[in-house]
């Protein structure tokens, strides 16, 4: 099954079998076929098949252009939340909402919004306390 050739420093040749063939005898009947597809498989070792055109080029989630100015969700909403700050809560919506499955380029947007969206409320949060007491 699995022998081969090792040869010594003084140019002599043995022919010497793997572990797993001494012991052959030990290993259920299930393992002593699959050694044997497994040795059948690697004769075949070294044929390669194309498997698709090289000229066929897929078009990939990052060949659309993002939507928003081409800025993406995210970055719009954090923009523009300085203006409107209830964008940076929608977009901690989508954030949370895994929107960004649908497009990588839009998580670190969405993540910039929701982090703004926090620091938003915590200022709101420290500004009515303080209007309070």
């Amino acid at each position: 099954m699995g022998e081969t050739v090792k040869e010594r420093g003084d140019g002599s040749a043995e022919l010497v079998k793997s572990m797993a063939d001494k012991h052959v005898g030990l290993v259920r009947p299930a393992a002593k076929y699959y050694s044997a597809i497994k040795d059948a498989m690697v004769c075949g070792k070294g044929r390669y098949t194309l498997v698709k055109d090289v000229d066929e080029v897929e078009n990939g989630v990052y060949d659309k252009p993002l939507p928003c100015f081409g800025c993406g969700i995210g970055w719009f909403s954090f923009l523009l939340g300085f203006v409107f700050p209830f964008l940076w809560y929608y977009a901690t919506f989508l954030y949370f909402g895994n929107y960004y499955r649908k497009d990588p380029r839009e998580r670190a947007g969405l993540a910039a919004s929701a982090i703004a969206a926090m620091g938003f409320s915590l200022m709101l949060l420290v500004i009515v306390v303080f209007r309070w007491f």
